[in-house]
């Protein structure tokens, strides 16, 4: 759901309806900064930080970004601390908040389950985030684009209000890779105040193999709850095919039987498992059910319901390419600095179009994607292949690495309203990622009624009711 497009209105809207709504933990310190430097208007994000049990930490926040009305046009929004293993306290503070603020506006009003979505690439803002998710009674926690052995712990730790560590991974300057460990200690925020225990979220792992179900089972300190399995066609990161990369004609990863989940082994595992990736219909739906599936994940059919957090331009111009039959998904292997493949769904004058990208100045000024690394002298630098190829092979990246790197960062907030404005002039463009089902959304609406919600999905995939 890349960063917003799962705001608290679309998990609230799937919550209601007695379904798991889930909202994306990508870059809500951001988020959070720039919908009150946008004015807060309908006076949400203030609501909720009324809620916030360290209202000091509130206030800082309000004070240091909250414009009354709102920007003026073409104003810059303004930039917030990149994360570094050494902690920032603002950084944290932003992201304790912004994780509270989603999660306490999609629970609000009713007593369903929600849950939030990180992804494991995105190391450094873990802690912060997670604890300020379970402040607001976060119930299951997601994490795919990696390994999560650490996530379960840390849980256990925060729901005690205690000291958590996390281990981030430091790519060497010459040789192996290292790691090191982060420290992220919520007494260092209390202001004094005593919180009973947290409940405790459940942890769901997203795997994209039996084997690494199994790995985590055996090798994860603590509680696993169950699996979220994805295919290939799921949109979003994509793990790397099995073995040695092949590519289509055009480019494209190519997945073999090697990629294929043995669920006969997810069942013996005895722990409840989700499917995802192209499951946006009703027989996938049975389909799931019958191979002992607790339920399905589905994604891109919510991206393009009316709550979502697209921009109502973007969010039409895919709806009318599907219709008249031109949609079209690349997984392409180069886009994300992470080097997992990334699921591209490709729109006239977005960053989906090479020529396009190629006049976008490369810039990283978000940083949630760059990788730490060891210097000669054994400090600790910060890259991104997605930054000016110089820069990137300055601090003794591979020029290589560069090619075809897309800045997702800022793209992916740019998707949901709130494009950053060039100090030269221009405004960030989007770059969205749906799925390989994008093509079938006609299954919830047609060209005389091109909006469908949350609620017409749902019913469609349960079988009560058409969507269309």
């Amino acid at each position: 759901m890349g960063a917003c497009v799962s705001s608290w209105r679309l998990a609230k809207a799937v919550s209601k309806l007695g379904q798991m709504g889930v909202v994306s933990g990508t870059a809500l310190d951001h988020v959070l900064a720039r919908r009150l430097q946008d004015g807060d208007v309908e006076g949400h994000v203030r609501r909720a930080l009324s809620h916030f049990p360290w209202q000091k930490m509130a206030r800082r926040i309000l004070d240091s970004y909250f414009i009354p009305g709102g920007r003026k046009p073409n104003t810059p929004y303004r930039p917030i601390r990149m994360h570094v293993i050494e902690g920032e306290r603002l950084a944290h503070e932003l992201c304790i908040a912004g994780n509270f603020v989603e999660v306490f506006l999609a629970r609000e009003g009713h007593s369903n389950p929600v849950g939030i979505n990180y992804l494991e690439k995105i190391q450094l803002p873990h802690l912060p985030s997670l604890y300020g998710a379970m402040l607001a009674g976060v119930t299951v926690v997601i994490v795919g684009a990696g390994i999560p052995l650490e996530f379960p712990a840390a849980i256990a730790a925060l729901a005690n209000h205690a000291a958590a560590v996390y281990t981030v991974q430091i790519a060497g300057s010459q040789k192996d890779n290292a790691t090191c460990q982060i420290t992220f200690d919520p007494a260092a925020f209390s202001e004094d105040l005593a919180l009973p225990p947290l409940e405790r979220p459940q942890f769901l792992p997203i795997v994209s193999s039996d084997a690494l179900a199994m790995i985590l089972c055996k090798k994860v300190k603590g509680t696993i709850d169950g699996f979220v399995v994805e295919g290939p066609l799921a949109g979003g990161h994509n793990a790397p095919p099995r073995g040695q990369l092949k590519l289509t004609d055009d480019g494209q990863p190519i997945y073999g039987t090697r990629d294929s989940v043995d669920l006969a082994v997810l069942r013996e595992l005895g722990k409840p498992f989700w499917l995802a990736g192209a499951y946006g219909s009703p027989a996938r739906v049975a389909e799931a059910l019958a191979a002992g599936a607790a339920g399905v994940q589905v994604g891109t059919p919510f991206a393009l319901c009316v709550e979502s957090e697209l921009t109502p331009e973007i969010r039409h111009a895919f709806i009318q390419k599907a219709l008249a039959g031109t949609a079209r998904v690349f997984t392409d292997p180069q886009a994300s600095p992470t080097g997992f493949p990334f699921k591209v769904a490709e729109l006239e004058g977005t960053l989906s179009d090479p020529a396009v990208y190629d006049r976008r100045r490369r810039i990283c000024d978000l940083g949630f994607l760059r990788t730490p690394y060891r210097k000669p002298d054994g400090s600790v630098g910060y890259r991104c292949a997605a930054e000016p190829e110089a820069a990137y092979t300055a601090k003794g990246g591979k020029p290589e690495d560069t090619v075809g790197r897309k800045c997702l960062c800022n793209a992916l907030i740019a998707n949901v309203g709130m494009p950053q404005q060039f100090v030269q002039g221009g405004t960030e463009l989007p770059l969205v990622t749906l799925g390989d089902d994008y093509a079938n959304i006609g299954r919830f609406c047609d060209a005389a009624h091109p909006d469908f919600t949350a609620a017409d999905v749902i019913h469609k995939l349960l079988g009560n009711q058409p969507a269309a």
